[in-house]
C-alpha cells in the first residue's frame, strides 16, 4: 500500500459517496489570518464550518497539506513532521456522525484492509456540560468495534471559543503480539483517525450553544497511516523517505536522529520554497530561514566539505512532484544556497565572537539571548560552535 495508491483509494472512496474533492493547495493561510501557516485540515474550512455555504457543495473530501512550527523540536523520532498531510472529509449540515463513522469503518477494514480485531475507538465520556456521546456509541456497539470511554481526550476545540464538539479517535493496534488493553493503556494503539462532530459554539462565559448547522470534521495524518499500512517503525521508513533515506547517508554520514532532522528539514524547505516562500528575519520567512539553518547546523558539524549543491536533483523534484508543486529544481536550489551562504558568513562572524573572552567560559541565558538578539546567532548553533551538548 504506498503513498498513491493510499491517497486514490481515500478520495475515490468519499467521491463515490458524493463528495466533492477539492484543492488541498497551499501551505500558506488565507489572508488576514494571524496564524502564517496551514496547520491542519480543517484550517482553510473554518468559516464554512461555522455556516457559510461552500461553493462545492456539503460534501468534501481533501489532501491538504500543512506545518506546525510548534512539532519544530520534535522532529527526530518516530512520528513527528514539519511539513505533513492531512486526509480530510466533511459533512456541511448534511449526514451525521454516525455515517461519518461508519463509513470510517468500512474504508479502514475494507479498502485498506486492517483487521477488525485490530481496531479500537474512544468516545467522548460527558463532563459537566454534557452527557456522554450515545451516538457514536452505539454506532460502534453496532459494528462491534470495542470502546474506551474519556473525557478531555474526546473533546475538539479550534481554541477557547468557537466551534467544538465530541469526538471520536480510530486506533489501530501496532504491536506484535495480540491486542491488548485500550488505548489509554498501551502505546501500541496508535491514533489514525478523528472524526468530530461539530455541534456546538463555546463563547467566552464557557458557555455552549448548538450550533444552527452541525457538521462533521475529519482528519487523518497520511505518513502515520502510511507507517501503520507498511507495517514501519517510523514514517521515515516509509515510501515517502525511501530516496532521502538512499541519497543522503553516501553525502553525510549522519545517526539515526540526524539523517531524520535532515531529510525532513531538507523537505519541507522545498515544500515551503515551493509555495512561494523565501528566507528572512520576520513571518514565514524566518521560519524557513530557521529550517534551512537548523539541518545547516547538524550537516556542518558532521561534514564542513560539501554543500547543498551537492544535493541530487531527484531529491527535490520527488519533493516537488508528490506536493504537485510547479516550482522548478533550479530554482530551490537557488534559494537553498543563497540561504547557504548567509549561513556560512554567519558561520564566521559566530566563530570570531566565540573566540572572545566575553564568551570563553560557560554561557548564560543572558549571553544565549545576546548572541542571539544581537547577532543573530540562534541557541543551537552556538552549541555546536562551542562542541557542546
Amino acid at each position: 500500500m504506498d503513498t498513491d495508491r493510499t491517497v486514490r483509494l481515500f478520495t475515490d472512496f468519499y467521491r463515490e459517496r458524493g463528495h466533492h474533492l477539492i484543492t488541498g493547495g497551499t501551505l500558506l493561510s488565507p489572508p488576514g489570518d494571524p496564524v502564517l501557516f496551514t496547520t491542519s485540515g480543517m484550517h482553510p474550512l473554518t468559516p464554512y464550518l461555522e455556516g457559510r455555504p461552500h461553493p462545492d457543495g456539503r460534501r468534501l473530501v481533501d489532501v491538504q497539506r500543512c506545518l506546525r512550527t510548534t512539532d519544530l523540536d520534535e522532529v527526530g523520532d518516530s512520528t513527528h513532521l514539519t511539513v505533513f498531510e492531512m486526509l480530510g472529509s466533511w459533512s456541511l449540515g448534511d449526514y451525521g456522525h454516525s455515517r461519518s463513522l461508519s463509513w470510517g469503518y468500512e474504508l479502514l477494514r475494507d479498502g485498506f484492509g486492517i483487521p477488525h480485531d485490530r481496531l479500537h475507538v474512544t468516545v467522548f465520556g460527558g463532563d459537566g456540560q454534557l452527557g456522554p456521546d450515545l451516538e457514536s456509541l452505539r454506532t460502534w456497539e453496532e459494528l462491534g468495534v470495542p470502546v474506551e470511554i474519556t473525557r478531555e481526550d474526546n473533546w475538539w476545540s479550534n481554541g477557547p471559543v468557537g466551534p467544538c464538539g465530541p469526538d471520536s479517535e480510530i486506533f489501530v493496534w501496532t504491536g506484535r503480539t495480540p491486542p491488548q488493553g485500550t488505548p489509554g493503556s498501551d502505546p501500541r494503539w496508535v491514533e489514525v483517525w478523528n472524526h468530530v462532530s461539530m455541534r456546538y459554539r463555546r463563547h467566552r462565559d464557557g458557555s455552549l450553544r448548538p450550533l444552527e448547522q452541525p457538521s462533521i470534521d475529519t482528519g487523518m495524518g497520511l505518513e502515520r497511516l502510511l507507517t501503520v499500512l507498511q507495517g514501519r517503525e517510523s514514517v521515515y521508513d516509509t515510501d515517502l523517505f525511501e530516496p532521502w533515506r538512499r541519497l543522503l547517508p553516501p553525502l553525510w554520514e549522519l545517526d539515526e536522529p540526524s539523517l531524520r532532522l535532515v531529510s525532513d528539514h531538507l523537505r519541507s524547505a522545498v515544500v515551503v520554497i515551493g509555495d512561494g516562500v523565501r528566507p528572512s528575519n520576520t513571518g514565514r520567512g524566518y521560519v524557513l530561514r530557521r529550517i534551512v539553518r537548523r539541518l545547516l547546523t547538524v550537516l556542518r558539524r558532521d561534514d564542513p566539505t560539501r554543500t547543498l549543491g551537492d544535493l541530487p536533483v531527484e531529491l527535490l523534484r520527488h519533493t516537488l512532484d508528490h506536493f504537485e508543486l510547479t516550482c522548478g529544481t533550479e530554482q530551490v536550489r537557488d534559494v537553498l544556497l543563497e540561504e547557504e551562504h548567509r549561513f556560512d558568513r554567519l558561520l564566521e562572524r559566530g566563530v570570531r565572537l566565540l573566540s572572545g573572552p566575553r564568551f570563553r567560559g560557560p554561557l548564560s541565558e543572558e549571553d544565549y539571548g545576546y548572541l542571539h538578539d544581537t547577532h543573530g546567532l540562534p541557541r543551537d548553533l552556538v552549541v555546536g560552535l562551542r562542541g557542546e551538548g
